[in-house]
């Protein structure tokens, strides 16, 4: 894909319209009481949610955080108009606070989180991420450190990647597809996306893949959470998230698959109830809950979002707000 086509040609923002509703009423809250609010994207990818946000609030700062640096890039590109409102941080979501705290703030009025793999990645034929077209194995979203897919695949033990195959793709052909990739890698390295979908279609029957998709989708999703160790990032990144939020500010999180959505269900819910003792006769302020629900368990796109981008189909979307600070307990 060439990168002299438009950013905003290239990239439209999953459900961009609920997020930034969602988002709305603590900026509005922020603005109207102090004169601004701040936003944190914390995966600005190709920067479509945050343009939005900064077109619709005069008044809003917005830092944005993505690991990719090609992705920081283009964003900025993209966001230049902006550049006096705006703060692009090449980190990890889960350095989040950090990331807040090093640019002067204490708290912030909203945190936007939209996880798994971009559309600039999944586009880019070179990195990786794709298993319909052949590309070297890296599937790292930050290219300047850290192992690939191809390191994962050639030197893992067959148990460890029968492990992640079936734990991170809840693949149930993983002993299959790990002794696939054990057999092939022992006669040459698995340098290619290429070999290893061949490696993978000559062990999955072809009556599965008519039903569940591409034979290759859950092992390829598995790889790319081991790599850039999305799950054990966002254990960190919702806490971190919830750590720097002020007082009526929000969160919102969109996840693409059951292990995601399940770890950010887990903390809001947490956060969402209060923590008196069972039993306990008067619920005490410090025992009260710190977030409020504002999502009806977990939403899915309308038809209309979907056609709009067909990437959002299995999206998810959970959002909270803040009801009281810990500061008071």
């Amino acid at each position: 894909m060439s990168e002299d086509r438009p950013t905003e040609d290239r990239h439209v923002p999953v459900l961009r319209d609920r997020c930034i509703n969602l988002l709305a009423p603590a900026i509005e809250r922020a603005i109207e009481s102090t004169g601004r609010a701040v936003v944190v994207d914390a995966t600005l990818g190709m920067g479509g949610h945050s343009e939005a946000l900064l077109r619709r609030y005069g008044q809003l700062h917005l830092i944005g955080i993505d690991r990719d640096e090609q992705a920081l890039g283009l964003a900025s590109r993209r966001l230049a108009e902006f550049s006096n409102r705006t703060d692009l941080v090449h980190a990890v979501y889960d350095e989040i606070a950090d990331v807040v705290r090093d640019l002067g703030m204490d708290t912030v009025d909203g945190v936007l989180f939209d996880l798994g793999v971009s559309s600039m990645q999944l586009d880019e034929r070179d990195r990786g991420f794709a298993y319909s077209y052949d590309a070297p194995l890296d599937m790292r979203m930050d290219t300047s450190r850290g192992r690939t897919a191809a390191d994962v695949v050639n030197t893992y033990s067959q148990d460890e990647l029968v492990r992640i195959i079936r734990k991170w793709g809840e693949e149930k052909f993983a002993g299959r597809i790990a002794s696939a990739i054990v057999a092939a890698r022992d006669e040459a390295p698995l340098e290619t996306t290429g070999q290893l979908v061949d490696a993978i279609r000559k062990v999955v029957p072809a009556s599965a893949a008519r039903t569940g998709g591409h034979p290759a989708k859950r092992t390829f999703q598995a790889l790319r959470i081991e790599v850039n160790e999305e799950l054990e990032v966002l254990e960190r990144a919702i806490p971190a998230a919830l750590d720097v939020l002020g007082m009526g500010g929000r969160v919102v999180v969109m996840s693409y698959h059951s292990l995601e959505d399940k770890i950010v269900k887990g903390f809001f819910a947490s956060g969402s109830r209060s923590s008196a003792p069972v039993g306990f006769p008067v619920e005490l302020e410090e025992h009260k809950a710190q977030l409020k629900t504002l999502t009806k368990g977990t939403e899915v796109p309308t038809e209309a979002e979907i056609a709009e981008n067909p990437r959002a189909a299995s999206a998810r979307l959970r959002a909270v707000e803040r009801i009281r600070n810990r500061s008071s307990s």
